[in-house]
């Protein structure tokens, strides 16, 4: 849970006799400070104990009030963050508040092997706190590594940079998906299965851009769909025969 408390650095008063207010931020063991913007002498930062008491003085009021809205900002911005990364660090935090975390900016360049590592790391996360099933962490390992066959393969790279993933990449991927790629001495996989793949690309790449790694989602023009077949349903003669099965083990049993 995030706490904040602030205080005053009283050896860093100004010519006026005002000491800043600084934000000590912390998070299970990890701890940060932020400037608040905001000074008071020492003595009414006392008096009026850390401006919790009751305020007569219009200015102390506007203070205290500008505290508030700087705690309240900063525990909004950690829950937004959080719900893209459970493990936010608290400098990430601190620069998302001071706007050092430039929406507009470039993101670094990233390879799609990258991607892929960044978001297995994140949902083993939730894998170990229980949020998702083992099986389908094995999914995601499966699905990088996959990935990395069909690049060997078909460009002879090792990796390629996420950005330069086009459509031609991703039904070329779709393709060796279907009919190339082997797996325990079996070739190909079938049409859902592969569907699911690329939507585990694409969910990849989706939170590699909600993290700022990215700024467009590569896999985004793939259009596949899952094939749903018809449900075959037993005759009345068939589920008459079942439930005549059923009663007569019944019988035998309590016989016996």
């Amino acid at each position: 849970m995030l706490k904040v408390i602030f205080y005053i650095k009283s050896q860093k008063i100004d010519k006026d006799g005002l000491a800043p207010i600084f934000a000590r931020i912390s998070l299970r063991d990890k701890c940060i400070t932020m400037a608040t913007g905001k000074s008071i002498s020492k003595k009414r930062w006392l008096f009026t104990n850390n401006l919790r008491n009751v305020l007569k003085m219009d200015k102390e009021k506007v203070i205290k009030e500008a505290l508030e809205v700087f705690q309240l900002n900063l525990e909004k911005k950690f829950y937004e963050l959080s719900k893209i990364d459970a493990d936010i660090s608290l400098e990430f935090l601190r620069d998302e508040i001071k706007g050092k975390t430039k929406v507009n900016e470039k993101p670094k360049s990233i390879t799609i092997l990258e991607v892929m590592g960044k978001h297995t790391d994140f949902f083993k996360r939730k894998v170990e706190t229980g949020e998702r099933a083992p099986g389908s962490f094995q999914k995601y390992n499966r699905a990088k590594d996959l990935l990395a066959n069909f690049m060997k393969k078909q460009y002879n790279l090792d990796d390629i940079e996420a950005t330069a993933i086009d459509s031609s990449f991703v039904y070329h991927l779709e393709e060796f998906l279907k009919y190339e790629s082997s797996f325990n001495g079996k070739v190909g996989i079938k049409n859902n299965s592969v569907v699911k793949y690329i939507r585990v690309y694409k969910t990849a790449c989706y939170y590699c851009m909600k993290m700022g790694l990215l700024d467009k989602n590569p896999f985004m023009v793939y259009d596949g769909k899952l094939k749903v077949t018809d449900a075959v349903f037993l005759t009345q003669a068939e589920l008459t025969a079942i439930e005549e099965k059923i009663i007569f083990n019944e019988r035998l049993q309590k016989s016996t």
